[in-house]
């Protein structure tokens, strides 16, 4: 359960001025993330906008140009920053408006500041060219770089007093964070394959004849691309109906914010499950107006139980 909340009265103008400019990030580069977290109470919008900032820079890092010697410079650097968070080493009127951010929501809520540490262990996976033989290898990648914000994230939204299974809600947003990320990759397979990367096991692409990768709009001579993205979607999709047990131990409306930003990837899913071959071609996105029908529903607690319902039929 989250910690008191703390008025905007007893909240100096040095932090909210690092916030607005967290909250600036957010809006200008989430994309998916925001919707969501829009649906939250201004503390923890704050808050979860101070993680995503952080979250950015560290992945700025990763996917830029930089060569990557100072690529690991620069994350020693933010790896610094994060230690003296934990360590209250952030002054108000620190000139790191991300810093002073994150520091102060890390005292208002009881945010597993070790979460971001893996983040950046992930990003220096990418930097040494990582390769993953299997799915049990792909899942620390994916742990790394997104089961451990889902677990970062729970720190801000708390669970419900008395919530059955909560001793379980960290599993589960860890399990959400890979649903999300296996999508990222689905959707993602080109453009990596353009930065020289290569996410999907490397025993699913020989199973469906795409070892030799996506560096072209079209699927590997005599490939099962199709079967390969729907292998990986079936998986994905398991993957979000556990992650989603998650839900009923949450607050409306942080499992408003948690259902939009899943059911934006999981419709993501749908749309890579109907035209596998789109991802080659380009980013497989969502308009504006589909991604404000998908908040709105996950305020109305349609999604969760409509996936609710789908993981009672499993198991029947």
């Amino acid at each position: 359960m989250s910690r008191t909340v703390e008025s905007d009265q007893h909240v100096s103008a040095a932090v909210l001025a690092a916030y607005s400019y967290c909250e600036t990030v957010t809006g200008q580069q989430a994309r998916n993330f925001a919707y969501g977290i829009r649906l939250l109470p201004t503390d923890k919008r704050r808050a979860m906008s101070a993680v995503y900032a952080f979250s950015r820079r560290v992945d700025d890092i990763g996917d830029g140009a930089l060569p990557p010697e100072v690529k690991a410079e620069r994350l020693d650097e933010t790896r610094a920053l994060l230690t003296r968070v934990r360590e209250g080493g952030v002054a108000e009127d620190d000139t790191d408006p991300v810093g002073v951010a994150l520091a102060h929501a890390a005292r208002r809520f009881p945010i597993p500041l070790g979460g971001l540490d893996e983040l950046i262990d992930g990003v220096v996976m990418d930097l040494r060219g990582e390769t993953y033989e299997t799915w049990d290898d792909l899942k620390v990648y994916c742990r790394c770089v997104a089961g451990a914000i889902g677990r970062v994230s729970l720190g801000v939204f708390g669970t419900e007093p008395g919530a059955r299974g909560a001793e379980r809600a960290a599993e589960y947003a860890d399990t959400l964070g890979l649903a999300l990320q296996l999508t990222n990759i689905l959707r993602d397979v080109r453009e990596d394959a353009a930065n020289d990367r290569t996410y999907l096991p490397a025993d699913d692409l020989a199973k469906f004849g795409c070892s030799a990768g996506f560096d072209s709009p079209t699927p590997p001579p005599g490939s099962d691309f199709a079967g390969l993205v729907h292998f990986e979607v079936r998986r994905a999709r398991a993957l979000f109906v556990e992650g989603y047990r998650l839900l009923p131990m949450l607050d409306r409306r942080s499992g408003a914010c948690v259902a939009a930003m899943a059911g934006i990837y999981r419709r993501l899913l749908d749309r890579i499950e109907r035209e596998p071959e789109a991802v080659l071609r380009g980013r497989v996105s969502l308009p504006g107006r589909e991604k404000a029908y998908v908040a709105v529903r996950g305020l109305s607690g349609l999604d969760a139980r409509s996936v609710s319902r789908q993981h009672l039929r499993r198991r029947a």
